[in-house]
């Protein structure tokens, strides 16, 4: 409240005691920043000496160099990346995508379902136990640069081969038929996971 009465034309963001503040320059910045340290001494708050920083939004607009040109805010990773624009046009934009911490996460995750020791399970069953899941992070980190959540993806398929291999005596073993198998299963029924709609199996023999 207090930044909206004081400078509306800043724009600002907050989700609990996380913020983001957009300023025009970095003299702003570091004007602003003094304003906020001494409003927070002044309730027995001070700012995350090393969560806070001044980020550079470098893109093809600001081509200049600075110590901080990304930061990470709720599981998504700000910094320049390659983009198609509508025109079909390429540039660099200052855009989101999932965090590698969020990733991390991701892939711990898959690993504590300890999913390829599931031989008992049907793929079916695995289905209705992970897919709710795995819609949920599409959903969510998906919302911007999906491309960023295909070596998640790759991960989950590779851990789904392993089950494959683990469940079917013709498949221990042989990995590049394992592959093909999942691959039919996947363009048969692709409802069955959420990321199978939109990214690519691990070829055969991985």
């Amino acid at each position: 409240m207090r930044m909206q009465r004081q400078f509306p034309v800043i724009s600002f963001e907050r989700y609990a005691d996380d913020n983001i503040v957009h300023c025009k320059s970095g003299k702003q910045a570091l004007w602003l920043k003094d304003i906020v340290a001494r409003r927070l001494a002044q309730c027995r708050l001070e700012l995350h000496p090393e969560k806070t920083k001044i980020v550079y939004c470098k893109d093809d607009d600001r081509t200049g160099n600075y110590l901080y040109e990304s930061f990470d805010f709720l599981g998504f990773a700000f910094r320049p990346r390659g983009a198609k624009g509508r025109t079909g046009n390429y540039f660099v934009g200052f855009l989101p995508a999932v965090s590698p911490k969020a990733g991390k996460a991701i892939r711990a995750t898959v690993r504590s379902w300890r999913l390829h020791r599931m031989s008992d399970k049907s793929l079916l069953d695995l289905s209705r136990m992970f897919n709710p899941i795995i819609r949920g992070w599409l959903n969510y980190y998906g919302s911007y640069y999906r491309s960023a959540l295909y070596p998640l993806w790759d991960h989950l398929n590779r851990t789904l081969k392993r089950w494959a291999m683990r469940k079917f005596k013709r498949l221990r073993g042989r990995q590049r038929r394992a592959a093909y198998w999942l691959r039919r299963i996947r363009l048969q029924q692709s409802a069955l996971f959420a990321h199978w709609q939109l990214s690519s199996l691990p070829v055969a023999g991985r």
